[in-house]
């Protein structure tokens, strides 16, 4: 299992939301050294963490944080975008968008950052898929985050025997800027950050942080109309 205390971790978009609330709770839980990447790095607020400017759609970005941070033992793929894109009459990039930023991003950072894990003696990567990794709502987000939770899948058994856990969060509606639209109840991103790291420590293959993403996956097992009861008129 991993301990976050006195560990190294690598936060992706770590300047606001679930992100920043991952920051501060690793920092509360002992970690030696955390670092927030983000756009613009100045962004970052917090007083101790060391901000990295960081796209995580470009390799040459990735590559330099990856140099930049040769330390890290512990990895948050927390980046993510919505592009709110419509499959059929938005233009393409934007559907590729989501498929940019949330699966092939964190893609990039664990092949740049599973030698940098192994060297310091192996660790962890956490990856934030979303309850949506089971729901499609009708847009390229959701794919994506039902991409990266198959990736994780995979990962997680190539990389446990090279002494790296994978774990899988899931969650709903969120109180950050990306829900800010949405009228229905969110959870605080400190209770979610809080929840993620639990299950870090704990050696967690998923955290299913609210009831939502719980009753999604519980859904999964009956019959497809009853997940989108718009199968049902």
């Amino acid at each position: 299992m991993t301990t976050l205390k006195n560990s190294v971790v690598l936060v992706t978009g770590g300047s606001r939301g679930i992100g920043k609330a991952l920051v501060e709770e690793a920092f509360a839980r002992g970690a030696g050294k955390v670092y927030a990447t983000a756009r613009d790095p100045r962004s970052v607020v917090h007083p101790d963490a060391v901000p990295l400017a960081l796209e995580v759609t470009d390799p040459a970005s990735v590559a330099a944080v990856a140099e930049a941070a040769r330390d890290v033992t512990v990895l948050i793929n927390n980046a993510g975008v919505a592009t709110g894109a419509d499959y059929l009459a938005s233009p393409i990039e934007d559907v590729r968008r989501d498929l940019e930023v949330n699966f092939f991003g964190p893609l990039l950072l664990t092949r740049a950052f599973v030698p940098v894990i192994e060297r310091n003696g192996g660790g962890h990567i956490l990856n934030v898929h979303s309850a949506l990794s089971w729901f499609a709502d009708g847009t390229p987000y959701s794919a994506s985050k039902a991409a990266l939770w198959s990736q994780s899948n995979s990962l997680r058994l190539h990389l446990r025997p090279r002494g790296i856990e994978v774990t899988g969060l899931h969650v709903g509606y969120v109180d950050t800027d990306m829900a800010a639209a949405v009228d229905a109840p969110k959870s605080d991103p400190r209770d979610i950050a809080a929840a993620a790291l639990d299950g870090v420590e704990s050696g967690a293959y998923e955290v299913l942080a609210d009831d939502v993403s719980r009753q999604v996956k519980s859904a999964l097992a009956g019959d497809l109309a009853d997940l989108y009861q718009q199968l049902k008129r």
